[in-house]
Parts: C-alpha cells; structure tokens; sequence
C-alpha cells in the first residue's frame, strides 16, 4: 500500500515543481532519497544502561533495528579509541521513509516546545535538510513515564535536488512548517 505523503508527492508535488523550476522531465524533479535517524552517546559512552535506553528508543520511533557506528580513528582529547562504539543511527528508504517524514511533519514537530516552525537555514549545498531534536519527548512512540534519561537525535533527509532552493520547495510543498526567514 503506498504511503499518503508518497501519494502528496506524485499528484501534487511534482507537478508543482515541473512548473516552478522549468523541469521538461519528471525525472528532473528533487525527490527524497533517504532518511538518516541517528544519536550519539557523547559522554554516556561506558554507560551499557543508556546505550539499550536510546537503541530501544530509535527503535520504537523507526520501527526498523539501529546500527551501532564505530570510530575510524583515535581521538585523544575526547577518549576515544579508534573501534569504538560512538553512537547509533538508523536510514529509511521507501515506505517507511514518508510514514516517518509523515508522522515528523504532522505530529512530532507541533508537540515540540515552543515551536514556530524549523529554520530553512539548516540546508547543505545539495538540498539535504538536517534537524536536530534536543530530546525524544516530542515523538508519540515515546512514553514519558518510561524514560530514565533525555537523549537528542537528529534526522538528515537526503535530497536529490541540486541546490539549497529545491530543497526547500520540495519540504515545504511535501506540508515541513518552514518558518519565515
């Protein structure tokens, strides 16, 4: 069954981005790669206790199994040894790509403290949008009673837009509540 923002994006979306930027192909058209969900474990590194805390986490708000990153090399002011495990992170593709972006759009970023809207400011030079949550709390999955520690995470939406403007259009024409610059 296709997701109800992959549907936004095929009937409304690309058509408004084919007349916008002057795109003759549909294959032109900026789309949604991948969506890159991840954590550090900063100082809470030798902590079993918190690592199953934010793997069950990232779990539970994915739906998909995380993968433990380890450093490549040794950094000394840090503690760090190269092989170290640093952090978890989790990448959708297809289906529970836009559920994710979906429920994120829709339901977690209204119930995120004094919000106004996410920053247009937060692009890299190829379009991909990087937002960073300084706690899980917002995420519905997340039940507050259960928590034993506040974590942040942050979410890196890939584009294949080839510019920062294209990739603004594009989150914000799929319903991202961009505030005004």
């Amino acid at each position: 069954m296709e997701s109800r923002l992959n549907k936004i994006y095929k009937e409304k979306v690309v058509p408004a981005l084919m007349a916008e930027f002057g795109f003759k192909n549909v294959m032109q058209v900026p789309k949604i790669k991948k969506v890159t969900v991840n954590v550090g474990y900063g100082r809470f590194i030798k902590d079993g206790a918190y690592i199953e805390n934010v793997t069950k986490t990232l779990t539970v708000i994915t739906g998909q199994k995380p993968v433990h990153n380890k450093t490549t090399k040794s950094i000394s002011n840090f503690k760090i040894r190269e092989g170290n495990e640093i952090g978890v992170s989790v990448t959708l593709h297809g289906k529970r790509m836009y559920d994710f972006l979906d429920k994120m759009a829709n339901i977690v970023l209204p119930r995120v403290k004094d919000f106004r809207g996410i920053s247009p400011k937060s692009f890299d030079k190829q379009g991909n949008y990087s937002i960073g949550f300084k706690e899980q709390l917002p995420f519905a999955e997340v039940k507050s009673d259960a928590v034993n520690k506040i974590h942040g995470l942050q979410v890196v939406i890939t584009t294949s837009a080839k510019n920062k403007e294209q990739g603004l259009a594009l989150l914000k024409m799929i319903g991202f509540p961009f505030r005004d610059k």
